[in-house]
C-alpha cells in the first residue's frame, strides 16, 4: 500500500458489490422485515434461541462482522492514539456528554405525548455504540486503530457509567424539570456481558490473529494473503445480522407505521446532528480526515443490541420501550451508510488527504481479487 493517495475515483476501485452496497444493506432490511412479516412465528423462534439472554443469531453476525475488522487493526500503532488528546477528549465528550445530552431533548421535545418511545429513545442515546460502527468507520476510509481504542474507551464507560447515566436522565434530571419520571433497573452485569461478548471476543480473536499470524509468516503475507481472504465476512456478516435484527421484530414495525414515523423523527435529527457536528470539531481541532472520520461515526452510531436488551429486560419485549430501540438500527443502517459516502466526498475538505491512504477499505482490499 502506497503513501500517496490514489487519484482513482472510489467507485471506481470497487467490485460489482461492494460498490452497491448500500443496495444490499436495504435488501437485507427489506428480507428481515418481510421475513419476521410473512412467516408465523420466526421473530419468535428467533428470540428463543438463546443462552442468558443473548440473541444466538445476533451474537453470531456480530462477530463474523467484526472480526475480519479488528484483525486488519495494526495494534502496534494504538500507542500513537492513545497520546492524541485531540481525539480522546472530544470523543468522550461528543459520546457521554452531548450525546445522551441531545436524545434527552430531542425525546422530550418531538414525543412530549408518548413516554413509553421516549424512554426508549433515551435509553438508546445512552448506549453508546461499539459494534456496527466499526464497519461504518472502515468503509469510510476511517482510522483503524482510533476506532479499536475510542470503542474499547467507550466499553469501558458503558460497564461504568450506563446505569448511573440512565438513573440521571430518566429520574434526577426529569425531575428537576418538573416533568414525568422513569425507573431503569438494570445490573451492571447485564452491560458488561454485552460488551464482553459483542466487543471482547471478537477484539481478541483479531489480537491474536494478527499476532500469530505477523510472527509465523510475517506481516506482508497476513496483510497481502490473509486480511484479503477473511475480508468479505464483514459484509456478510453485517447482512446476516441485519436480517435476523429486522425479522425479529417485522411484525412489530411493519404493524405500527405511523408509530415508527413518530420514532424515526428524533433519531434522523440525532445522527445528523451528532456526525455533522462531530466531523466539523474534528476539523476545527486539527484532526485528519481518518480520525475525524472515526470520531465522527463512534459518536452517532449507538449501541442498540445493549438498549434493546435493556427495553426487553426492564419493560418487557411488546413494550414501547423495545419498540423505540428496535427502530434504532431500522434508521441508524440506511443513514449510516449514506454518511459513509458524504464522508468520502468530504475528503478534498481536509488539508491532510494522505492521512488515509495507508489504509483501503474491507471493499477496496477485496476487489483487488476480483
Amino acid at each position: 500500500m502506497t503513501a500517496e493517495p490514489s487519484t482513482t475515483p472510489v467507485a471506481a476501485r470497487l467490485s460489482f458489490v461492494d460498490r452497491f452496497l448500500a443496495v444490499w444493506i436495504l435488501l437485507a432490511m427489506a428480507a428481515g422485515l418481510g421475513l419476521g412479516r410473512l412467516v408465523p412465528g420466526l421473530g419468535d423462534a428467533l428470540a428463543k434461541v438463546t443462552v442468558t439472554g443473548v440473541s444466538l443469531p445476533i451474537a453470531l453476525g456480530l462477530l463474523v462482522m467484526m472480526y475480519p475488522v479488528l484483525a486488519k487493526v495494526r495494534y502496534d500503532r494504538l500507542d500513537t492514539v492513545t497520546r492524541d488528546q485531540r481525539l480522546l477528549i472530544p470523543s468522550l465528550v461528543l459520546n457521554w456528554v452531548l450525546g445522551p445530552m441531545i436524545m434527552f431533548a430531542l425525546a422530550w421535545l418531538l414525543l412530549p405525548d408518548l413516554p413509553e418511545y421516549r424512554t426508549g429513545l433515551i435509553i438508546v442515546g445512552l448506549a453508546r455504540c461499539i459494534a456496527m460502527v466499526i464497519i461504518w468507520n472502515d468503509l469510510a476510509c476511517g482510522d483503524r486503530e482510533a476506532a479499536a481504542v475510542l470503542v474499547a474507551l467507550n466499553s469501558v464507560f458503558q460497564v461504568i457509567a450506563f446505569s448511573a447515566l440512565g438513573w440521571f436522565y430518566l429520574t434526577v434530571l426529569p425531575g428537576w424539570l418538573g416533568l414525568e419520571q422513569t425507573d431503569l433497573d438494570f445490573s451492571v452485569w447485564e452491560i458488561a456481558r454485552s460488551v464482553l461478548i459483542f466487543l471482547g471476543i471478537p477484539l481478541v480473536a483479531g489480537f491474536l490473529s494478527r499476532r500469530l499470524g505477523e510472527r509465523a509468516r510475517g506481516r506482508e503475507w497476513y496483510e497481502t494473503k490473509l486480511i484479503p481472504r477473511i475480508g468479505p465476512f464483514a459484509l456478510y456478516g453485517l447482512l446476516f445480522t441485519i436480517v435476523v435484527l429486522f425479522a425479529l421484530q417485522g411484525d412489530a414495525i411493519t404493524s405500527q407505521p405511523m408509530d415508527v414515523a413518530r420514532i424515526a423523527v428524533p433519531l434522523l435529527v440525532y445522527f445528523a446532528v451528532m456526525w455533522t457536528g462531530s466531523m466539523a470539531l474534528g476539523k476545527a481541532v486539527g484532526l485528519d480526515y481518518s480520525r475525524s472520520t472515526t470520531l465522527a461515526f463512534t459518536a452517532a452510531g449507538n449501541n442498540f443490541e445493549l438498549a434493546i436488551a435493556v427495553a426487553v429486560a426492564t419493560f418487557g419485549a411488546s413494550s414501547g420501550q423495545a419498540l423505540a430501540g428496535v427502530v434504532g438500527p431500522l434508521i441508524e443502517v440506511p443513514v449510516l451508510i449514506g454518511l459513509v459516502y458524504v464522508a468520502l466526498a468530504a475528503r478534498r475538505y481536509f488539508s491532510q488527504p494522505t492521512a488515509i491512504a495507508a489504509q483501503s477499505t474491507p471493499a477496496e482490499e477485496d476487489s483487488a481479487r476480483v
